[in-house]
């Protein structure tokens, strides 16, 4: 049914709600594929086959979506992780440093901050969001993950929760679609992804410019601030790391050849005014 009405993953998505509905493993459902299934778990797997119809994805459906080799729950205030921003990750474990401390703006279901902290033992992190509901979602991923004590959460716009202190690095995945664009968008992102966590306002680049403005207050020297952006952001949001004050800014693309990731570095103020 799927395959008929278009889905490029239909055969994908199948399995995985007949999986999630029947309460089976992968290798139980290759082993029982033969076995007749009782009405009840008919039902459940038809009901869920209606919600993707809907065009609601695989993952809200099930509830989590995998990141960086890790499983990450989801509810209505997250985005769903996807694989393009593991290239923030990538780059963000690569410099930072032993011991070291990371802010995480807009953190959704925690991913990055998670993941960094899942494969750098020594490291902590704070994340921030807008919204209490994906800081739930945040809070029990890190529990799952075996992070909590390294992950402090703060409710909040942007910097405004913290305390004056400083971080070795600073990443943030934030909203940067134009608010025009967010309605031509596909009915599983559109009708189903928080709009908070996808309009970046007219220009999509609202966020930028407030990271722009204030994160090298929070940066130590010498420290990073990392960003993803849509494909055809890279030369306006390294203008803006430009404008203020940061060097080294450099565009980094994904494994399609879009660029992804601005990369941009702080200079210690005295050193700037030099």
């Amino acid at each position: 049914m799927l395959s008929r009405l278009g889905f490029e993953t239909a055969a994908l998505d199948a399995k995985l709600l007949t999986q999630h509905g029947l309460g089976l493993g992968a290798l139980d459902l290759a082993m029982r594929e033969n076995q007749d299934v009782d009405p009840a778990g008919a039902e459940r797997v038809a009901a869920l086959l209606q919600r993707r119809l809907a065009g609601e994805s695989v993952a809200r459906i099930i509830g989590e979506r995998e990141f960086y080799g890790l499983a990450f729950s989801l509810n209505a205030a997250t985005l769903e992780p996807r694989p393009d921003t593991e290239l923030l990750v990538d780059l963000a474990l690569g410099m930072m440093p032993a011991g070291g401390r990371l802010l995480d703006l807009g953190t959704g279901t925690g991913c990055i901050s998670i993941a960094m902290l899942a494969h750098m033992d020594d490291i902590s992190a704070v994340a921030v969001d807008l919204s209490a509901l994906a800081l739930e979602a945040a809070r029990d991923n890190a529990a799952r993950h075996g992070v909590a004590d390294r992950l402090t959460l703060l409710e909040g716009s942007w910097f405004d929760p913290l305390a004056p202190q400083r971080f070795d690095i600073v990443v943030s995945n934030p909203p940067y679609i134009t608010s025009a664009v967010v309605e031509t968008l596909t009915p599983e992102v559109k009708d189903f992804d928080p709009r908070l966590a996808l309009d970046g306002g007219p220009d999509g680049l609202a966020p930028y410019r407030i990271l722009a403005r204030e994160a090298d207050a929070w940066l130590t020297e010498g420290g990073r601030l990392l960003v993803e952006i849509g494909h055809d952001q890279g030369a306006a949001v390294s203008g803006l790391f430009l404008e203020a004050g940061f060097e080294d800014v450099s565009v980094h693309r994904d494994l399609a050849g879009l660029d992804r990731v601005v990369v941009a570095h702080h200079v210690n103020d005295i050193v700037r005014a030099g």
